[in-house]
Parts: structure tokens; sequence; C-alpha cells
């Protein structure tokens, strides 16, 4: 523009230096510090409308300009139209819409209409009369502004009269400022997520980015690069296929948009309700909602237009649709492997596969089940048991070794030592009940399992006998007495014959009959 003020100026000047004073094109173009070119070019679009020297007094620069070089059929510039400021505001919000793009719609309906850098200029002088949080460009469904009010409602509990104070939360979507408001217990994270789904239904979709102001419950670490999001926050964000990216702190102008809804909520909404008593939390959720709807009914003071009107025609058509689902609500904690192939959460314990031995993974959980995941990979998943110190545990996580070992049950080793003989059947069970747990005694029978494959029936059911007649119930003892022999040596009892002791102070079997 201010090029072209400059160009109204030297068209007046050039046909005075050449007419009046009779210059040359050179010694013009060095007088007024242009091009040889454009002094000819001014000359003759001069020349072609009729335009001579000296110059009418009742013509002013800009006419001169314009009967030169825009208004060639004398249509008057002040009476080209231009399209409406408001719907090239909303215009541009849709995506991959351009000032470049509507001045050429524009100049295809008007040839005659301005050039680019003046429409350019008209739309920026109107766009700056707006309030700043209008005045950003944000695209179509793309962002998702959120925080909570400054300003709390407070709930009285009827019967012990305690006054608990309600946090308000606020979303707003950046293109059509259309609000969504609720009360919740508190900011924390449960009462977090809950709201964001509950804004997601409201609008009926889901934006492509979601900008939260830096809220512990769901920014752990704020940082202008790298934020660190809570992880049960990225996780619902991952479930409706939206990106998380916080205002950066310290970057007002990041927050003006979901500020100024702030504001607006406190006028408009909270303000209105500052003489209710409310006794429960759906009483003013039941009021904001009624309240919700006048305020995005009503017409900006600036626009004439209204928040559900833009939503309609902006917002909506560009969001992403819900899933099937709703979004379960998840905790997230770290833990480290046993060497046991276990994880402990809340007192009980749940196996991962036996190569993670000593790692870190993640635990996901609700309510009713637990997720394990090592490096965003699912390991194991189990229904969530709140029975303390004890396991839970799947059998394709055990090495092979104690896959094998858990197969046998006491039932089927006795049976096994059945059919050897009853000396090996008595062994097993007395190695079986001298144990504190029974699968304690699994590691010794299987022994003896495998030493009836190298020895006969018959050795290891003499073996087994000799065991018993010494007490011995251990796997190291019948390995022994077969390797040494001594089970084709005759046993103790058969040897020597036990002598019974007369004495008047021993108790015989009859004393218990």
């Amino acid at each position: 523009m201010a090029k072209e003020r400059l160009s109204m100026r030297k068209i007046r000047e050039v046909l005075r230096l050449k007419f009046d004073c009779g210059f040359s094109n050179r010694k013009i173009a060095k007088s007024c510090s242009i091009a040889r070119s454009t002094v000819a070019t001014y000359l003759s679009m001069a020349k072609r409308v009729g335009l001579q020297w000296p110059v009418p007094d009742n013509l002013s620069d800009r006419e001169i300009y314009n009967l030169v070089f825009k208004n060639r059929d004398n249509k008057p510039l002040n009476k080209r139209q231009m399209p409406s400021m408001e719907y090239i505001h909303n215009e541009l919000k849709k995506k991959s819409v351009t000032l470049q793009l509507l001045w050429y719609e524009y100049k295809q309906n008007d040839p005659d209409g301005y050039q680019f850098s003046y429409f350019c200029e008209l739309y920026q002088k109107w766009a700056k009369k707006l309030d700043i949080s209008l005045r950003q460009r944000h695209r179509a469904g793309e962002k998702l502004f959120i925080d909570y009010a400054g300003q709390t409602v407070p709930i009285h509990d009827p019967e012990t009269g305690k006054v608990t104070q309600a946090q308000i939360f606020i979303a707003i979507l950046g293109a059509s400022n259309y609000t969504f408001v609720e009360a919740t217990l508190s900011q924390s994270l449960p009462h977090w997520i809950k709201s964001h789904i509950h804004a997601f239904e409201f609008f009926g979709g889901v934006p492509h980015i979601l900008v939260p102001d830096n809220l512990k419950s769901g920014i752990t670490h704020p940082s202008r690069y790298e934020p660190d999001i809570n992880p049960t926050y990225q996780d619902m964000a991952l479930h409706y296929g939206t990106a998380v990216i916080p205002a950066r702190s310290r970057k007002p102008r990041d927050k003006a948009k979901v500020e100024n809804a702030v504001l607006v909520a406190e006028r408009w909404i909270l303000a209105a309700l500052r003489n209710h008593t409310f006794f429960s939390l759906a009483e003013p959720n039941k009021a904001i909602s009624q309240k919700l709807t006048e305020l995005n009914d009503r017409k900006f003071q600036k626009l004439d237009t209204t928040r559900r009107e833009m939503f309609e025609n902006i917002d909506k058509p560009a969001l992403k649709p819900l899933p099937a689902a709703k979004y379960e609500y998840a905790e997230w904690k770290k833990a480290r492997v046993n060497i046991d192939y276990h994880i402990e959460f809340d007192r009980h314990y749940y196996s991962v596969p036996c190569q993670l031995r000593k790692e870190q993974v993640d635990v996901r959980f609700t309510d009713t089940t637990v997720e394990i995941l090592f490096r965003n990979k699912r390991v194991a998943s189990y229904p969530r048991s709140y029975k303390q110190g004890a396991f839970t545990t799947c059998r394709e996580h055990m090495p092979k070794s104690h896959q094998q070992y858990l197969e046998w049950t006491p039932s089927r080793i006795i049976k096994w030592a059945a059919s050897n003989g009853p000396r090996t059947a008595q062994l097993v069970m007395a190695i079986i009940n001298s144990r504190h747990h029974p699968e304690q005694g699994f590691r010794a029978c299987l022994g003896i399992m495998r030493l009836g494959k190298r020895y006969s029936q018959e050795r290891l059911e003499n073996a087994c006998a000799r065991a018993l007649a010494i007490r011995s119930y251990s796997y190291k003892s019948i390995d022994s007495i077969l390797k040494k022999g001594l089970d084709k040596v005759p046993l103790p009892y058969e040897q020597i014959k036990t002598k019974s002791i007369d004495h008047p102070n021993i108790r015989g079997n009859q004393y218990y009959g």
C-alpha cells in the first residue's frame, strides 16, 4: 500500500517534468528515483487515457492513479465491493485456505477489484479490531484448548453442612470458539480424564490436537521443548487418535484462547449462578448446561454470528469421529521383573516371559485388568486379582524345564511309582509327605523316575526298599544305593532279629487297647 501511495504522487511529477520542464526520460527517472521503463509506462498509460498536462486541479493523486491504472472503465474506486470480512475470516480457518486463494476467487468475480496488496491490507485492518482470541488463526477441527477456571462452585452437604469447592473444567475449540464447561469434584487425574471424555461427547467428535495448560494431572514435567505427558493422559489421547501439545510455559499467547474462554465462562455462567445454592454435583452441572447453551447461541460482539453457527459450519465437519468404545480409565506404574519372572503389583505377583528377568516394564491397570508392557509392546495381560501374596502365572512364561516339571502332579507320580513296585510307591509317598509343600518333593521323584530308565525295575524296587529301611527319603540316597550295588545286599531287618525288652516301666500295646 505504501508503494501504491508513492506511485500516486510520482505520476503527477512525471507529467510535470515531461511536459512543463521538457526533461528526457533519463533525467525524469533520475529525479524521481525510478526506472526509465517506469517513466515510459506512466507516460504511455497517461496518453492512453487522455491525461494531459496540466492536470485538472480537482483531480487528487489517488484519482490520477485510478484513472491511469485501475479504473480504465471509469469505475469509481469507492464503489468497488469487497467480500464480507467475516466471510474471509471464517474461510481462512478452513484447511489449506489462504488470503491469496480468496483474493484470486474475488478477482474472478470482480476483475476490476482491488489488487492483492490492498486486499490484504483491508482485511488486516479489520482483523486488528477483533479480540486477540478471535484474531488468532486456527484451522478447523485442529485444536482444543483446555484449562480450569480460577473460580469454584461451592457444594453444600445437606447432612453435615460441609462445603466442597467444585472445580470448573473448560474446553474451547480454536476455530469456532465453541465452548464446553462442567463442574468436577477435583482436578485429579481421574476427573481430568473423565472431563475430556465428556467434552469429546459434547462436541460429537475429537480434535486433532489437545492444548492443555501445564496442569500436573496432565503434564508431569512441564518443559518448553520436551514436556513429560502423564502416561494415562497419553493413553487416552492414543485411544481417541489425537495428540497432546501442551501450551508453552510463560507464553500467554499460546493460552489466549482458553484464558478468554475462562473469563467468558466466569462472567456469563459462574457469575450468573452466584446466588444459587447447590447440594450435589449434578445440580451445578445442570445449571451450567443451561447457561452454556445460552453462551454458545449468543452472537459475538464483533462478529455477526454465534459460536454454535461457526461450530456447525467450520469445526464440526473437520473433527475426527468418536471411537466405537469409550476410553476405560487406566493408570500406569513401572515395575522391575524379579528373578522368578514375576512382577509385584498391589502385593500380588504376575508372571511375564522368563526372558525379561530383571528388566523394567510398564504396568497398565484398571479396576478389572492388569496389562504388562515392555518397550511399549504388551507382553502379558491378566484379570486383576486382589488376593495379596498370591501368584498368577502363565505357563508359557516359564522356562522349558519348569513347564515339564509342571506337567507332573502327586497322583501321577504315585501312579507311576506303583507301576514299578509297592516299595517304589511307598518311597515316593514318603518323599512327598516329608516336604512342607508336596511340590517341593517333585524334583526328587522325577529324578528317581529317570533312574528307572537306567536300571531294571527289580533293582529300583530293591533300592527303594533299602531307602525305606534306613529312612533315607531322597534321590541321592537311591542313586548311591544303585551305584554301589547295595540293592543286592540283604536288608538289615533280615539279618538282625529285634529282641523285645521286658520291664515294668515299659507299657505294652495292651495299655492303648
